[in-house]
């Protein structure tokens, strides 16, 4: 039977006739050396190719997306931790540009795409390499992107080749025709109004009042720390050109601003829509003699967000029309 050890050994014992033991340590030494260096030369050609970024660009002419990933939040992470590839692929690739002289790269290389799972090391859980990673892992709205919706990270942050942070208005390539309009809205960013903050994503009422109340709401807001105020903020001269909404704690309607107010359709209510919650109110008082007899409009008694008609205000607005009369009695 074929046995290879004393295959060598009749080798070595052949070589090694007629040499000093001297000359032995002296091949023996050299032959370790020499074993030590190829695998050195090995594990630095290894990282080479594998951590630096300047060997992918040895054989793929991509200069824009270098420039944009030498300026982006990733430009200290190496390409393979992003793209992976198997040594099969990565010999593949080296074969084709040597020795076919195949210079140009398929889209995304045809294989490889940036799955969910590498972006999960670092955004979801604490990668020790890289502690300043956004973690993602309270964050509902990719929860119900990713987890509910199975959508992958790079639909939304790879469309645009190393610009991770999505545009502005990036929702309305999936959320078709839900532009915001109204004056001074058709520019905002979603995230201006769709928040972390709440379970079902929709603006709550202090997300409203980013604009539309003081700088103590903004201040407070931005202190939570979510993506909507870290990444979308309006500018200034949005902010101040926003009507400023007077609101009281007692106001006798506390409902969520987006009850009203449709920033898809129409971001001015309708005023009959009051009419959707009082069904009855023409039969209570003298609402039906200013609304139906004088064509009045609910806003031009109840002032919106405080909707209360105060003595105060009755000897104010209702004098307009008739001497004063208590708003008490206007009821019965």
């Amino acid at each position: 039977m074929f046995n290879p050890i004393n295959l060598l050994n009749r080798i070595y014992n052949w070589f090694s006739e007629g040499i000093s033991t001297k000359a032995k340590v002296i091949i023996a030494l050299a032959g370790l050396f020499m074993i030590v260096g190829m695998g050195y030369t090995a594990y630095r050609i290894n990282d080479y190719f594998e951590h630096d970024p300047n060997a992918c660009s040895t054989c793929h002419v991509h200069d824009a997306q270098n420039k944009k990933w030498a300026h982006s939040a990733h430009k200290g992470v190496t390409c393979h931790e992003c793209h992976h590839a198997t040594k099969k692929e990565q010999m593949i690739q080296m074969y084709r540009f040597a020795f076919e002289g195949i210079r140009s790269v398929s889209p995304r290389h045809g294989e490889i795409l940036v799955a969910w799972k590498i972006c999960y090391q670092c955004h979801w859980e604490r990668n020790p390499k890289y502690p300043d990673a956004k973690n993602i892992s309270h964050s509902r709205l990719h929860a119900r992107h990713y987890y509910m919706e199975q959508i992958e990270c790079i639909k939304c942050h790879g469309y645009n080749i190393h610009q991770f942070t999505a545009e502005p208005r990036f929702c309305v390539r999936c959320h078709k025709n839900r532009e915001v309009h109204g004056t001074g809205m058709q520019g905002l960013a979603c995230l201006n109004c769709h928040t972390d903050r709440t379970p079902d994503l929709k603006p709550g009422r202090n997300k409203c009042l980013y604009c539309h109340g003081s700088k103590e709401v903004r201040e407070r807001l931005i202190a939570g720390g979510t993506l909507d105020v870290t990444h979308y903020q309006p500018d200034e001269k949005t902010i101040n050109k926003a009507i400023k909404i007077k609101l009281t704690p007692d106001a006798p309607m506390q409902f969520l601003c987006y009850t009203c107010h449709k920033p898809h359709k129409n971001v001015r209510p309708n005023w009959g829509i009051c009419e959707t919650c009082h069904r009855n109110i023409l039969d209570i008082g003298a609402h039906k003699l200013h609304v139906q007899g004088m064509n009045l409009k609910c806003k031009q008694c109840h002032e919106p967000h405080i909707w209360r008609v105060t003595p105060e205000k009755a000897k104010k607005e209702c004098v307009k029309c008739h001497e004063y009369r208590d708003p008490k009695k206007f009821l019965s």
